[in-house]
């Protein structure tokens, strides 16, 4: 899965990554993973990603104060830093990128509306387009094939790529900014321009299941889908089960990761996690809905916060997991803000599931690994597993 074309502003592998977010099901997919909570007097708050090295970060705030003063670029004179330091999913972003990457974080993106698939050929396919966006107004649908981007082909690009230039990455593209889309239909190919368009994410879509369930599709963890999770499981009907769908889910904030493992635990632990060597904790609120049954549905494409969620409710018994391994995207970074405006993201410790399972180049391996009919063989697990009292 592609994603949403929505929050994938990369410059490389690293920045690709890291901007994962909230979208990798939403094209757009980069890999924001997530904010932790913090008190109102504490630092900015670190987000939890993968990687294995850590680099110094007064090193950094000092070769980009030492270039600003030659006067040379900060931002790329940190970014050296840290591509040297071994800290695979550092970053370093202007003020512009990481403005975009807040705005994503909130719940909306720069983009033209919709979502693409690896198809068996090879070929990146329109998986979803959102309803009343740009791509849908230009008539484009679901199954349609997606060949060029401004006229260069992306057949067999990395999905880091299609995305970014979908998304007009590097060329300052903005609200009113076009692009054109190469696509096809059966035998019918033709070229569309399209608008860019600021859009509101939908990272939580429910429906209904035979059963009685509900199917609650997680794309991201943007601001309020916490909530927004919790609504859903409060409106499903009485002892429906839930089957929370976290396939192709890159991470996003913290905060609503834990709000959502909220909606199915009636307090406890949630996450420990380590910065710089201090020991913390994270606390599921109290007064979740600890009697429905719960199947979670998870894939290759579970990173991050999305397997916070998934390790809390496996621990916690809360949740039987069906699918494929997850991503083991487990470490945490802080944004530090350098002195030309630029924020670097660097790697300061790693988080652990409520066993204790470190997930960072591990994943989690669910209870039940299928490696196909994933979403029918879940459903079956849910309807083996009764109605909530």
């Amino acid at each position: 899965m592609l994603g949403p074309e929505p929050p994938m502003m990369s410059r490389g592998l690293r920045h690709g990554a890291a901007l994962t977010l909230v979208f990798a099901g939403v094209l757009a997919t980069a890999s924001a993973t997530g904010l932790l909570p913090r008190g109102e007097d504490e630092p900015a708050a670190p987000r939890v990603r993968a990687a294995a090295a850590t680099v110094d970060r007064d090193e950094v705030a000092r070769a980009a104060a030492e270039a600003m003063a030659d006067g040379k670029s900060g931002a790329k004179a940190a970014e050296e830093v840290v591509s040297r330091s071994g800290d695979r999913w550092g970053a370093v972003y202007d003020a512009s990128e990481y403005e975009e990457f807040e705005r994503a974080l909130d719940g909306s993106y720069t983009g033209v509306g919709l979502w693409a698939k690896r198809g068996a050929d090879g070929r990146a396919e329109v998986s979803r387009v959102q309803r009343g966006g740009p791509a849908d107004r230009a008539g484009i649908r679901p199954g349609d094939q997606l060949r060029t981007i401004d006229g260069a082909a992306i057949d067999g690009r990395p999905v880091s790529e299609v995305v970014a230039l979908l998304r007009g990455d590097g060329k300052g593209a903005t609200t009113g900014s076009s692009v054109v889309l190469g696509l096809q239909r059966g035998d019918r190919a033709w070229n569309e321009t399209v608008r860019r368009a600021r859009l509101a994410t939908e990272v939580v879509t429910v429906r209904d299941l035979a059963g009685p369930a509900v199917m609650i599709k997680v794309a991201a963890f943007t601001k309020g889908t916490g909530e927004r999770v919790r609504q859903a499981v409060q409106a499903a009907p009485a002892g429906a089960g839930v089957l929370l769908d976290l396939r192709g889910n890159s991470g996003g904030l913290v905060s609503e990761a834990v709000t959502t493992a909220s909606a199915f635990l009636d307090g406890g632990l949630v996450a420990t996690y380590d910065v710089r060597g201090e020991q913390k904790a994270l606390y599921a609120r109290p007064g979740g809905d600890t009697e429905r049954p719960v199947v979670a549905l998870v894939d290759g494409g579970t990173m991050s916060a999305a397997e916070l969620v998934t390790g809390a409710l496996k621990d916690r018994g809360r949740a039987i997991t069906v699918g494929a391994r997850t991503f083991g995207k487990g470490s945490v970074q802080m944004p530090e803000r350098l002195p030309d405006g630029s924020v670097a993201e660097l790697t300061v410790g790693h988080y652990r599931t409520p066993s204790g399972h470190d997930v960072d180049g591990r994943g989690i391996t669910p209870d039940l690994a299928v490696s196909g009919r994933a979403e029918e063989r879940a459903q079956t697990v849910l309807s083996g597993l009764g109605t909530g009292s």
